[in-house]
């Protein structure tokens, strides 16, 4: 059984029918006509069949009301200007720009020939003059706002007679995004109240909701036509085309405006802390950012110290003659856990210790696992023996003791009684396959202006204790002399694996300040950071952020945290190397990270540069060999001399 045909398929096939029944000598011209009419119905079936751009970029819904647009989950409300006052100043409009919300803005400007502006002048001034002489025949005082008046009438005229101004109808719309009625209420007020701080008015569409909505769409189409007379340099000072300037008269330079080329010129030490926390994606120039800043922070006289996992920074050690000591199971170089800070201003003795039994105890609880509560009473007592069997109690002084090492507390754990299981775990430790990295002295030596540490070597199960076992090393000797320090965590995601490490350098990042520290945080897994809530405090900690390209995984996350608008979101995901926003207190910017040639050079992490440079190593080595083989070898013989000599 046949199914019907749609109306549309019926009339085509009428109409082919009909085409086929003209005869041939008669129905020439008809049958074309006919022909055309069935393949353009032939082609509205079709289209009824496709998908539009309009249907991929409409709504879901869209309703509107009185005072906005619900379009579809969204809120949607225009906001338009009425009048403005004598004098507007350059950049007016920047606090509106520089909201962290989706706005969209249109600018309307609608020439006006000088010649009718002049001749409406003209008779304007005839009016003025009239009426001051009107009001001096009669004695009354003078009115100061008509004279004021009739002068800046006078100046227009005379500009625009010269040709150095133009005369337009300016309309200035602004479009407000919310998810809900109260969030729409609360941003209109914060703009009406910013707009009319600088005594400008302005008034909420009503009944033309969608005419205003409209009037904003990259169109071009003003549907509300509500414009002000304005001359060229009041209508210039609203411009949007603005960005925070990030340059002052101190600091090193991060890199270079990429709104108005301006140079970004900071020191991370005259904010309110010297934090830093950058993140980026592997390969998107955050070590790079990071040496580049490192290198130009130490000619200003500041000490840094780095922590490395992957030798990135080995190059730049050779270069400025750094200290780059190597943490692994078969190093020579070795940090004793235990170690105690020297002399720390007024601190007591017995808060020392306290802090450090506390900070030993996060330590081993990486190591060991998860503790039971008896475990962790016994390992608490443990660790105050342990001090105590080196004579470092209360009263001692600290500059004249020598710390223990773990295998001290090994020793103390088999003789107390419960301690068992915990001995266990801690043997390996101190006998087995890890013995070389906990158990010795330490040896280091950080008297230098830059100091990297490497954890390359290590299996990635050490790394977090190592890692921790550094920075509480680091710690210990900021506390214990105070000056102008810089501390870099390279891939800080390894702490955030591990809740005691990520507690202890939430700590550290909010007291560093107090020992003129600035810690500098460099992960690019930026999701297992974030959604832990020791790294989104670590966020709120630091004064400076730089944000460089991102992955579609990270973004919305980072969106959600920095408050980005939808312009800076895809600015992150489409960035190139060494591109991104950078943050500095409230202000921030798209940044372009540059380097000079020299700097380039020494701070590369490209292996293909790398393996130049170490090429070009090779080649001066071999030819300053040569130069010293020849300066050896005895002069030649000269056969004049030898038989001058027989004669």
């Amino acid at each position: 059984m046949a199914l019907p045909l749609p109306p549309e398929n019926r009339e085509a096939k009428k109409d082919e029918a009909n085409l086929s029944a003209v005869p041939a000598q008669k129905g020439g011209k008809k049958a074309a006509e006919l022909s055309e009419a069935i393949t353009l119905e032939e082609e509205k079936i079709y289209r009824k069949g496709v998908v539009s751009i309009k249907d991929l970029i409409a709504p879901a819904a869209f309703e509107v009301k009185p005072t906005h647009l619900i379009l579809g989950d969204t809120y949607v409300r225009t906001i338009f200007v009425v009048n403005y006052p004598r004098y507007v100043s350059v950049g007016w409009f920047t606090p509106i720009i520089n909201l962290s919300k989706t706005l969209d803005v249109a600018m309307y400007f609608y020439p006006v020939k000088s010649e009718i502006i002049l001749k409406q002048l003209k008779k304007r001034v005839g009016n003025m003059e009239a009426q001051l002489m009107s009001d001096v025949e009669k004695g009354a005082p003078r009115d100061p706002i008509l004279e004021t008046g009739l002068r800046d009438i006078e100046k227009l005229r005379d500009d625009l007679t010269q040709g150095t101004e133009k005369f337009f109808q300016f309309a200035l719309y602004i479009t407000i995004y919310a998810e809900n009625m109260e969030e729409l209420e609360k941003l209109t007020g914060e703009i009406e109240s910013v707009i009319g701080g600088k005594l400008i008015y302005s008034r909420k569409v009503l009944y033309q909701a969608e005419q205003g909505f409209n009037s904003t769409l990259p169109l071009a189409n003003d549907e509300l036509m509500v414009s002000f007379n304005m001359n060229t340099s009041p209508a210039a000072s609203s411009f949007p085309f603005i960005s925070s300037e990030l340059t002052s008269d101190d600091g090193v330079l991060f890199g270079v405006n990429r709104h108005n080329n301006s140079l970004i010129i900071f020191d991370r030490f005259s904010l309110q802390n010297a934090n830093f926390v950058v993140f980026a994606t592997s390969g998107a120039g955050k070590s790079y950012a990071i040496k580049l800043e490192v290198l130009r922070t130490m000619m200003l006289g500041t000490d840094v110290i780095i922590i490395d996992p992957e030798r990135e920074y080995v190059h730049l050690a050779e270069a400025v003659g750094g200290t780059y000591i190597d943490i692994s199971l078969a190093s020579k170089n070795k940090i004793n856990p235990f170690d105690l800070p020297r002399g720390i201003g007024d601190a007591s003795t017995e808060d020392i210790i306290r802090s450090a039994v506390i900070t030993l105890k996060g330590l081993l609880r990486i190591m060991l696992g998860k503790l039971t509560v008896e475990e962790d009473n016994i390992l608490d007592r443990a660790l105050l023996e342990t001090y105590a069997s080196k004579d470092i109690t209360p009263e001692v002084d600290l500059s004249r003791v020598e710390v223990p090492v773990m295998q001290d507390l090994q020793n103390i754990l088999e003789g107390l009684e419960g301690a068992k299981s915990i001995s266990i775990r801690l043997r390996k430790f101190t006998e087995g396959t890890f013995s070389g990295l906990f158990n010795f002295p330490t040896n280091v030596d950080m008297k230098n202006q830059l100091v990297i540490f490497s954890v390359r070597d290590l299996e990635d199960e050490l790394r977090p204790m190592a890692i921790y076992t550094i920075i509480n090393y680091i710690w210990n000797v900021v506390r214990s002399e105070i000056k102008k320090r810089i501390l870099v965590i390279d891939e800080a995601w390894w702490l955030m694996t591990q809740e005691d490490s990520a507690k202890f350098i939430y700590a550290l990042v909010k007291r560093c300040r107090k020992y003129y520290l600035g810690v500098t945080t460099i992960t690019q897994d930026v999701n297992d950071f974030l959604n832990n809530p020791y790294g989104k405090a670590i966020v709120t900690n630091s004064a400076l952020q730089l944000l460089l390209k991102q992955s579609p995984a990270a973004i919305d996350t980072i969106q959600k945290i920095f408050m980005l608008t939808e312009g800076e979101k895809y600015l992150l995901l489409e960035g190139g190397v060494g591109e991104g926003i950078f943050f500095a207190g409230r202000k921030h910017a798209a940044i372009k990270v540059v380097a000079s040639y020299n700097e380039d050079q020494l701070i590369t992490s490209d292996p293909r540069q790398l393996l130049e440079l170490e090429a070009a190593k090779r080649e001066l080595k071999q030819e300053t060999a040569k130069e010293q083989i020849k300066e050896e070898e005895p002069p030649a013989s000269n056969p004049d001399n030898v038989e001058e000599m027989k004669i």
